[in-house]
């Protein structure tokens, strides 16, 4: 059985994808509900099911754990959990951005913990509605040692959902690689509240790009990344933008239903590391207050 921990639009994507018997959600500490968790998934082709989830109950153990929360929300989650997993059940990390992984695997490093950095794209319209919105693929690797023996059985695992899954050993590269895409493209459609194609012909992104895209370039080789130019951290954030133009960022989601966003794990993230290295990061620490200003943080 694989457990899940955060019933998010991502969550109820794995739980859809994966085999009808597989898949269990977590319940928070304090939450015992009685009857399992329902709603309808629509898949890339456009078709929609009816899906039924049970939720975990206290004997069983689960083979994996995926945690598909919030950036900010993982730490204490599984801090909620943790005692009632044997210490050798992996857990897997679904989050956007950068730092919350870190948080985790400090604070279990003998337990096997991987990060995940996932493509595919999924929205919740509605409540008891998923949506399935682009196909994508699926890395994971190892955040902590023990997580190295278990990293092939857990892709393979999670490859039974039909999605594309590969294990990946410098999982932190592929994790920046998300994060610059990330930082450069959903603080802009947050703030102009637009989808991500939109940000490219806007006065906000045309004048402040080069500028994010020199300090995530400092800040890259800062943290012992492979160096990229500027121009090419552009090239591969505008991309993005074009190929999901008629998307809606996960941030600025968010922003318009009254969430949270995930803006200190990814541009404030950012921010955080010029400190610890030195390094100005005034068009980071711009965007990061102003979408600050827009949501509860």
């Amino acid at each position: 059985m694989i457990a899940i921990l955060g019933a998010g639009a991502m969550g109820r994507l794995w739980a859809a994808s994966l085999p009808a018997d597989e898949p269990a959600f977590i319940a928070r500490p304090g939450h015992s509900p009685r009857t399992p968790l329902c709603y309808n998934f629509c898949a890339l082709d456009g078709t929609e099911r009816a899906v039924t989830v049970p939720w975990l109950t206290p004997s069983q153990i689960p083979e994996l754990v995926l945690v598909t929360t919030k950036a900010g929300d993982a730490l204490t989650a599984l801090e909620g959990i943790a005692e009632s997993l044997p210490p050798t059940v992996p857990i897997v990390l679904f989050q956007n951005g950068l730092g919350s992984q870190q948080q985790v695997a400090e604070r279990w490093p003998e337990r096997p913990i991987l990060a995940a950095s996932t493509t595919e794209g999924a929205n919740r319209p509605s409540p008891d509605r998923v949506v399935h919105a682009g196909a994508g693929a699926t890395w994971l690797g190892p955040m902590t040692a023990p997580a190295n023996a278990v990293l092939a059985h857990c892709a393979a695992a999670l490859a039974n959902s039909g999605l594309s899954v590969h294990p990946e050993a410098d999982i932190l590269g592929r994790l920046w690689q998300k994060l610059v895409v990330n930082a450069g493209i959903n603080p802009f459609t947050a703030l102009l509240d637009c989808p991500n194609g939109d940000i490219l012909h806007a006065d906000l992104f045309r004048n402040h790009i080069d500028g994010l895209c020199e300090e995530i370039a400092s800040l890259m080789v800062a943290a012992g990344q492979p160096g990229q130019t500027p121009a090419t951290l552009r090239e591969r954030i505008e991309t993005v933008a074009r190929n999901t133009a008629r998307n809606t960022s996960s941030m600025r989601s968010d922003v318009q239903n009254g969430r949270a966003t995930e803006i200190d794990y990814i541009n404030g993230f950012l921010v955080r590391l010029g400190r610890s290295k030195g390094i100005a990061t005034p068009v980071n620490q711009m965007l990061a207050e102003r979408v600050h200003q827009l949501s509860p943080n």
